[in-house]
């Protein structure tokens, strides 16, 4: 029987995580707050991460597998130094966003990241997430250290990708807005896929676990195809969009996937080695075929963290027209 030790183990996809080791037959012990419950068949021990002891009742013992996606740097230094020296194998799932070199198409994993985040830094994301990583390479040859990209599916959180399902399926045959996809890519991979990559794999060191590069334009076309849009897609020049307060990637007010100019590297890494490493990807249809069913379940026109609201897409195609 296989012990694994998750740091968290009840969010989006650490919870996906739990739930794949336990159909693999392992036992799982969660690490969490407890804001949520462990999935079935998971243990919970509750701890808050801020705390010296949180790993007191966790450290006295063997773990075969540890795994961690904390973003806090300072929290993972302090696992890998209350557990690292009880763990036969350790996976932290970082993020493509360590990298510091946006504009350089096939990069891989050698590439050059951020500067590590320092103690009284303010927070940044990629900085948090290097600093991170570096305290995990001191397992050596122990450690698996996942970058993944934009991950999708049912349940998304940020929003992101399921903004474009929303878009199309609330429309019906009205006009949906997009950016200028020329020379944009996109690079998804479906949660199921990266937890089955986590539960499963047996690699080492670092893995950019990313899908397949798709003009965005393509991507676009799918989820407009597979949610049966059948209005008019009117598509804003860059400028347009940024004068008038449309965002880009993520958050409110924002056109999601949508990137600069600039950042060709940013969407176009190469997933080489996580193929290599026995990385699945399901077809792109397949994943967006679960998003569309899962916005018509959670609502399309609920609040949301990342696109446009209705209204304010309308509003925008009668200003830019």
């Amino acid at each position: 029987m296989t012990d694994v030790l998750i740091l968290g183990g009840t969010g989006w996809l650490s919870g996906r995580i739990a739930r794949r080791m336990l159909v693999n037959g392992a036992t799982v012990m969660c690490l969490a707050r407890g804001g949520r419950p462990s999935p079935e068949g998971a243990s919970l021990v509750l701890a808050d991460r801020d705390d010296p002891a949180a790993y007191d009742t966790v450290s006295g013992r063997d773990w075969d597998h540890v795994i961690d996606i904390s973003s806090n740097a300072a929290h993972v230094a302090a696992a890998v130094d209350a557990l690292g020296e009880r763990a036969a194998r350790w996976t932290y799932v970082s993020s493509m966003s360590v990298y510091s070199d946006d504009a350089t198409i096939g990069a891989d994993e050698t590439a050059p990241v951020h500067a590590p985040a320092q103690p009284g830094d303010e927070y940044e994301y990629g900085a948090q997430k290097v600093a991170a990583e570096n305290a995990v390479r001191a397992l050596g040859e122990r450690a698996l250290i996942v970058r993944p990209g934009l991950i999708v599916g049912e349940g998304d959180p940020s929003d992101r990708f399921g903004y474009w399902a929303a878009a199309f399926l609330r429309a019906v045959d009205g006009p949906v807005l997009l950016p200028n996809a020329e020379g944009r890519s996109t690079q998804v991979i479906d949660v199921d896929d990266l937890s089955e990559f986590i539960a499963t794999t047996s690699a080492t060191g670092v893995i950019n676990a990313i899908g397949d590069r798709h003009p965005l334009s393509d991507v676009l076309a799918t989820v407009r195809r597979l949610a049966d849009h059948g209005g008019d897609t009117v598509v804003a020049d860059d400028d347009r969009l940024v004068e008038n307060g449309v965002g880009f990637w993520a958050g409110e007010r924002s056109l999601p996937l949508w990137l600069p100019a600039d950042m060709t590297g940013f969407m176009t890494r190469t997933n080489a080695r996580y193929r290599a490493a026995g990385g699945d990807l399901r077809p792109l249809d397949e994943t967006v075929a679960v998003i569309i069913a899962d916005e018509q379940v959670r609502g399309i026109d609920r609040e949301r963290r990342a696109g446009l609201t209705r209204s304010d897409e309308l509003a925008l195609l009668q200003l830019l027209s």
